[in-house]
């Protein structure tokens, strides 16, 4: 692993985690070189590929940059952190690979990522919502926002009210 510092490629893993569903493995390590240190992060391949059921019936392959382009879009100059986008992938494809085994309807994708919207940015929500819904009328679009902003995403909690 080259570092990238330095591009030296003398370095040692410091700490190693993998993911809730065991998909991603995490590297902590330290450049020999310069003593930095760096994150890696390792995907594992898949020997079954899992296809991705779009609305008209089509089979594609599933592509996380799909996924990580459309939450990207819906949060462009948001306050939301390119780490965050991508913490919501590994969770989406941590929720779809323990669940599913060759295909998962678009659907399910879609609304796991604006289930994850939701709790971070309403208006990244909303706006994930209204390309995907692909409402017909204003007063759906209206019904959806009215919903996300008046709704609570906490449970009840004692004391407050």
């Amino acid at each position: 692993m080259r570092c990238p510092y330095c591009k030296e490629d003398h370095d040692k893993v410091i700490d190693s985690r993998s993911s809730d569903a065991g998909r991603v493995i995490r590297r902590r390590r330290e450049c020999l070189a310069c003593q930095r240190r760096f994150t890696t992060y390792e995907r594992i391949g898949e020997s079954v590929k899992l296809s991705v059921i779009k609305k008209d019936g089509a089979r594609v392959p599933y592509d996380r940059y799909k996924v990580i382009a459309g939450l990207q879009k819906a949060c462009y100059k948001r306050p939301i952190a390119v780490e965050q986008i991508q913490d919501i992938t590994d969770r989406i494809e941590e929720d779809i690979f323990r669940n599913f085994d060759k295909e998962v309807k678009a659907e399910y994708i879609g609304e796991q990522a604006m289930r994850h919207l939701r709790r971070i940015d309403k208006v990244a929500y909303i706006r994930f919502a209204s390309v995907y819904r692909d409402f017909t009328d204003a007063d759906a679009l209206l019904d959806e926002v009215s919903q996300a902003f008046c709704e609570s995403d906490t449970p009840d909690q004692p004391g407050l009210f």
